[in-house]
């Protein structure tokens, strides 16, 4: 998994591309801590995210529950089939999930 950091001031943007699994979600964990020291607005965005595994939902709540502590997190860009694991698991609930700004519709003829 491809981890890329935006820092701007004390905001940071993650973006995570790649598949988030046992070995990827300890790197990230490891990865990311190390940086939010001084991050009060976090914002990890998953449109390159094709995967999640349990330790990876695990990891976004850890750093959510990190983040209620000293400032915000949000999750944005989750692809369908994360957002449905996300969904069925009941970590949707728990995690802040800003909805895309993308307009979301279908035409019909």
């Amino acid at each position: 998994m491809e981890i890329k950091k935006i820092p701007n001031g004390s905001a940071l943007t993650v973006e995570l591309i790649g598949r988030m699994d046992a070995v990827t979600a300890l790197q990230f964990d490891k990865d990311l801590s190390a940086t939010l020291d001084g991050v009060t607005d976090l914002t990890v965005d998953l449109a390159g995210l094709e995967y999640i595994s349990s330790a990876g939902l695990r990891t976004l709540l850890k750093i959510q529950k990190r983040m209620d502590r000293q400032g915000a997190m949000r999750i944005r860009n989750i692809r369908e089939n994360v957002r449905e694991v996300l969904d069925m698991t009941g970590f949707s609930n728990f995690l802040t999930i800003a909805e895309d700004k993308k307009a979301k519709f279908s035409v019909s003829f």
